[in-house]
């Protein structure tokens, strides 16, 4: 499947939508398009997934390795293969976009600002392409798109100011329906506030759909060697709702590829399934601290754990772990109560990075010694009893006091981390249940 990536010249440039405008673009001109996001995010990909129709794949360095990268491209359907960067560019020491664009081998079309430039708008282009051989960065800027700009001479003079070498792909107009709302973590989700069809296909019509198809190439073949081990005799229950809804298709796909998925709503009340394992991916319970108090299911939780039953939470999960969680608001409401941990909402976030965790023990998702790599983006901090027994060190982030992450009691265990499917974590939660 051939693909390019869309970079921007900073964070805050349009990304998304102009990821969004082109997937409805080439659909239009009847290609069938994969969408893909440069950088641990949940978010982004779900507007993705609600223009595209299909999950947006996970693309990041960091927590996949290069032939996980390459991997987990290579499982995406379709004609071509839309990559939205993450931050600027060249930002970033983990898994920048040009770090992944260079692992692909695929081209970067790069998203510019043209609302207060014309000609300036090429001379960033140009920068930014001749930036790669200064670094040393083996990537190639094919062309832009002119984010906020009008047509006319507005448009001309930035077609007419770009080098030869540097494909001018069209604009996006300016336009209020083009405006996602956000919140804390970042926009909100795709199922919240998709972007109307009409405003899309608008800015689609100011977009060389043909061109941008004719500039994807292929990347190379991952290493098909790598397994990630065979099924196992046990069934694990994940949760899903709008409190839990932060997880990577590939880990779904993992999952289903090596146990028996059911899922179940502690938003709903729906009892726990029966079950070797349960998964509580990251999400917004502070949005729905209040259902999930007064529902059955958080409670039922803590006392199939406290028998034995493992369970992982992963940020949103562990604050759903813990025994409360206090709104920013002020608001306490109690959780399910397996780890010795009190939350608390605050309205500045409190650790965003690509992590490293080294494991203290044989826990959940790693023997004891063992490396694994993810990303923390959260709100929260939790205030641990005195007696909490921590399962890894953080070598790189801030993890849950700054020095560990890994709650751990019981049989279960709960990380402000999340972590992909190719870093072996979840490979080593099939073995510990089965």
């Amino acid at each position: 499947m051939n693909g390019f990536v869309l970079g921007g010249v900073s964070s805050g440039v349009g990304k998304t939508v102009a990821t969004l405008s082109i997937v409805q673009a080439l659909e239009d001109a009847g290609y069938a398009v994969q969408p893909a996001k440069a950088g641990p995010d949940f978010i982004d990909p779900s507007h993705h997934e609600a223009i595209a129709g299909r999950p947006s794949r996970t693309l990041d360095l960091w927590l996949c390795g290069e032939d996980g990268l390459r991997r987990n491209y290579q499982r995406g359907e379709g004609d071509i293969c839309v990559v939205e960067g993450v931050m600027g560019l060249y930002d970033g020491d983990g898994s920048s976009t040009a770090m992944v664009a260079e692992a692909l081998d695929l081209p970067v079309v790069l998203v510019v600002d043209a609302k207060a430039g014309m000609e300036s708008v090429a001379a960033t282009a140009l920068g930014f392409q001749q930036y790669a051989d200064t670094i040393g960065r083996d990537i190639e800027v094919a062309g832009i798109v002119a984010q906020r700009a009008h047509g006319g001479r507005h448009e001309q003079g930035i077609r007419d100011a770009s080098p030869d070498d540097l494909a001018y792909f069209g604009r996006i107009p300016p336009n209020p329906g083009l405006e996602i709302p956000d919140r804390h973590l970042g926009l909100e989700m795709g199922a919240e506030a998709a972007l109307p069809r009409e405003a899309l296909r608008e800015a689609a019509e100011s977009l060389e759909a043909d061109q941008l198809a004719a500039v994807a190439s292929e990347p190379p073949a991952p290493d098909e060697s790598v397994k990630s081990g065979g099924s196992v005799d046990a069934t694990v229950a994940v949760a899903d709702d709008a409190a839990f809804c932060f997880r990577y298709p590939s880990t779904l796909e993992r999952f289903r590829e090596r146990a028996e998925l059911v899922t179940f709503s502690p938003v709903a009340g729906d009892p726990v399934p029966d079950c070797d394992g349960v998964y509580l991916p990251g999400g917004y319970p502070e949005l729905h601290a209040a259902e999930l108090e007064s529902s059955a299911t958080l409670s039922e939780l803590g006392q199939r754990a406290s028998e034995g039953l493992p369970v992982l939470g992963e940020c949103g999960g562990l604050m759903a772990m813990s025994q409360s969680l206090t709104t920013a608001e002020g608001n306490r409401h109690e959780m399910a109560g397996i780890l010795p941990a009190d939350v608390t909402m605050h309205d500045r976030y409190q650790a965003l990075d690509h992590v490293e965790l080294g494991a203290l023990e044989g826990t959940l998702t790693a023997n004891v010694g063992e490396r694994i790599r993810g990303h923390e983006f959260h709100y929260s901090s939790a205030d641990v009893d005195g007696d909490a027994r921590f399962a890894f060190e953080t070598v790189r982030g801030d993890g849950i006091d700054g020095d560990h992450d890994g709650l751990t009691e019981y049989e279960s265990l709960g990380t402000y981390v999340h972590v992909h499917a190719e870093s072996g974590a979840f490979d080593r939660f099939f073995e510990r249940i089965a």
